[in-house]
């Protein structure tokens, strides 16, 4: 019985860490960039987009497409690299196991 309250202890600490971590990734800001970075993209640790930025060369209203692509391409970018840090962060926890809605 001592070895069950232990092992409930630890898994309750786990989880008072990863709670921790994950809100912590709130607060971390990750940029995505494309086009040589025309347009640049900021995101949290939750993925939710903080700021776009479009440089005055990236805008030819002859060619809106190329526009759309590099700011998609920034967002991607962005969360990608924000995936990574999510990862790296709550990795720590969960050894590398996926679980669904926790990041």
């Amino acid at each position: 019985m001592n070895n069950m309250n232990q092992m409930m202890k630890q898994v309750k600490k786990m989880q008072e860490q990863m709670l921790k971590a994950q809100e912590e990734l709130g607060t971390k800001t990750i940029e995505g960039s494309a086009g040589g970075g025309v347009v640049t993209v900021v995101v949290n640790g939750h993925k939710n987009v903080q700021s776009v930025v479009i440089k005055p060369e990236a805008v030819d209203p002859d060619d809106i497409e190329m526009l759309q692509d590099l700011v998609l391409t920034a967002i991607n970018d962005a969360i990608n690299k924000a995936d990574e840090v999510a990862n790296k962060d709550m990795g720590k926890y969960t050894n590398g196991m996926k679980i669904p809605g926790l990041f």
